[in-house]
């Protein structure tokens, strides 16, 4: 285990893997409590055709990303402001969107003869001192952020109009809280892959629901299990040469399933 940090990639990619362990479930908890799973999925998507189109035109291909996802999720808003009654129809537009984008995005890109593996699935040896900073950049950000507005957070994903009548700026909050998903999901790409990382959004939360006592508490046991799900994912990746981003979505897979089966048995006691 100890020799793996003999490699400056296998650093890098574990400091960056931790990082995404903590903002991904820390933003998917509420994500999950509001039923808003889904954005995670169409966000990552957009990131991907983001990606493509950075790599078709020669721009660093995580900035392209977070361009198209940031601007994706202000697509977001402005539909489900326009449509409240259905406001999840706009989810569902900004995700065609991005697959209608990135199929033909990628597809140009691989005439070009671009591999797009890693950015799909998820890939250790391309996380560079570069992405480094800019995990740790904006990962910061959205950790101030949270901390800040937690108790704001909480309220609104609970009951979004108490917290309006209490005076909660709600509109400017969600639409802040949007832009971190987006940010969340470019950071994460390195590590789970554009296809996976809403995965690691919903799974660990999932887990760390069954077994809280309080939401604090819920929000404590999904960081634990995404930390465990990554760190030992990276450690298996390098080990059996597997893509990085399914092999930490199936690990938080088989934690669930351990979780569930303990819990049912404590409960059959």
């Amino acid at each position: 285990m100890m020799e793996l940090f003999q490699f400056g990639f296998m650093r890098r990619a574990i400091a960056a893997g931790m990082i995404v362990g903590v903002l991904c479930p820390l933003i998917g908890i509420f994500l999950v409590l509001r039923r808003m799973s889904l954005i995670g999925d169409s966000l990552s998507h957009v990131a991907l055709a983001g990606v493509a189109a950075g790599i078709v035109s020669g721009v660093y291909p995580p900035a392209a990303a977070l361009v198209f996802s940031v601007a994706a999720a202000l697509g977001i808003e402005q539909l489900g402001k326009k449509y409240p009654e259905h406001a999840e129809l706009a989810i569902a537009v900004i995700l065609s969107a991005g697959i209608g984008t990135a199929v033909v995005l990628v597809s140009y890109a691989k005439s070009i003869n671009i591999d797009l593996f890693g950015y799909l699935f998820g890939n250790i040896l391309t996380v560079g001192p570069g992405d480094m900073w800019l995990i740790a950049a904006l990962g910061s950000f959205i950790l101030v952020f949270v901390g800040i507005y937690f108790r704001e957070l909480f309220f609104i994903a609970f009951d979004e109009e108490g917290a309006r009548i209490a005076g909660i700026p709600v509109k400017k909050i969600n639409l802040l809280f949007t832009i971190l998903v987006a940010m969340t999901i470019t950071l994460s790409m390195r590590i789970v892959g554009a296809l996976l990382v809403s995965s690691l959004m919903v799974i660990p939360v999932a887990a760390g629901i069954q077994t809280a006592k309080s939401f604090k508490h819920a929000v404590l046991m999904s960081v634990v299990f995404a930390q465990i799900s990554v760190v030992l994912g990276i450690v298996f990746s390098y080990h059996l040469e597997l893509a990085s981003g399914g092999t930490i979505v199936l690990l938080s897979v088989v934690l669930l399933m351990l979780v569930l089966g303990f819990k049912s048995l404590s409960n059959s006691r």
